[in-house]
């Protein structure tokens, strides 16, 4: 990874002609804020980096996007950012179909100056914490099942909160009955076998 990459020319060379001076601009923004940022490609789009990611850039079939990574942590008095998810098809400031509907270039620095302080301060964007899951009732026959066969019992009870989920939610999202049954006749033999929901893949 170097300060330019010539992977970021080629694609800009093959983005479309509403596209190109826009990235370009951009492009020249943020290396004129800094010397320090360098240039690599993640999940096929351009990023800029400094002791991890600044600010990314990607061009659609009709729109542009220009998003900073911890857009949430910055200081925005003008409120020019439009939201926070990295990876959003729309970045930090909404669709960007030309160059009027990007922020001022000194608006731009600033964002890029403050991810330089942020990322070089070491904090970390804190961890979303997701709401817990509703429980899932284990179904009655399933249970008989389980309690007809002392080896299943026995393994199930061994299993973790999480893989006893995975086999509910399994024969929850069953759409038929037939299916339901079917997917409770597979899960015993497997548990018979002290197998997990997703053993295959593990």
């Amino acid at each position: 990874m170097g300060q330019f990459d010539d992977r970021i020319d080629a694609y800009i060379a093959k983005s479309g002609d509403f596209a190109k001076p826009i990235l370009i601009h951009i492009r020249e923004v943020v290396h004129r804020a800094s010397p320090l940022i360098n240039e690599t490609v993640k999940w096929g789009m351009p990023f800029f980096d400094y002791k991890g990611p600044i600010c990314m850039m990607a061009a659609f079939k009709q729109h542009c996007a220009f998003g900073f990574w911890k857009a949430s942590r910055l200081n925005d008095p003008d409120r020019l950012l439009q939201g926070s998810d990295e990876e959003s098809a729309a970045g930090s400031f909404g669709r960007i179909n030309k160059m009027e509907d990007l922020p001022s270039d000194e608006a731009l620095t600033s964002f890029i100056h403050q991810m330089i302080a942020l990322n070089e301060s070491g904090v970390k964007e804190p961890k979303k914490v997701s709401a817990p899951k509703a429980e899932i009732p284990m179904p009655n026959d399933f249970d008989k099942l389980l309690r007809n066969n002392l080896t299943a019992m026995s393994n199930y009870e061994k299993f973790s909160p999480s893989c006893k989920r995975e086999y509910l939610e399994w024969f929850v999202e069953a759409k038929t009955e037939a299916t339901r049954e079917k997917r409770m006749q597979q899960a015993l033999e497997w548990i018979c076998e002290g197998k997990t929901r997703h053993w295959k893949y593990k």
